[in-house]
């Protein structure tokens, strides 16, 4: 039997079907911090980005872990944003390598199936990641995010925050 998941249903009404219809980020990522999300569930990656990108933060999307330590070596994150399950490396290993290559960055991990004893051998390593679960509320997303970088975080946008919709129960979305 399936463990039961206790979802809120939001509007992604805005967030783009396609990744050449995402925001481009017009921010000078000197003053804003890069946070840099990787999934490869693309629709989940770019769902993340472009909620992060609304609230003001600059965003890279990568759908590996290569391809992020590819982006992390010309610009290095402030924050690394992952999944842990991922084809290849896995999002703990990826937050090992990003760990050693840029160590002031921040790591954010995600994961509907993974728990904290899958972090064990980081931690014995001298490794602390976050563990967080999904899905979560984009709230939620912005709240730990912008806890990570010292930020002070008020509240959504309120385009996160759309009129209830009774069409939506028993809806589940990640």
């Amino acid at each position: 039997m399936e463990p039961e998941i206790d979802v809120e249903v939001v509007s992604l009404a805005e967030v783009p079907d396609e990744i050449d219809e995402l925001p481009t980020n017009d921010l000078d990522t000197d003053e804003v911090p890069l946070i840099l999300v990787v999934d490869d569930e693309e629709i989940l990656a770019d769902t993340r980005a472009a909620i992060l990108m609304r609230s003001g933060l600059a965003v890279k999307t990568a759908y590996n872990a290569s391809a992020a330590l590819e982006i992390a070596m010309h610009q290095p994150p402030a924050l690394l944003l992952s999944d842990v399950k991922m084809p290849g490396a896995s999002g703990i290993e990826l937050a090992i390598a990003m760990a050693d290559l840029v160590p002031p960055c921040k790591i954010l991990l995600v994961s509907g199936h993974a728990v904290a004893a899958d972090l064990a051998e980081a931690q014995e390593a001298g490794y602390d990641f976050a563990l967080l679960p999904k899905p979560m509320h984009p709230a939620q997303l912005l709240e730990h995010v912008f806890h990570c970088l010292g930020r002070q975080f008020d509240s959504p946008p309120e385009s996160l925050l759309p009129e209830f919709n009774p069409a939506w129960l028993g809806t589940q979305i990640v």
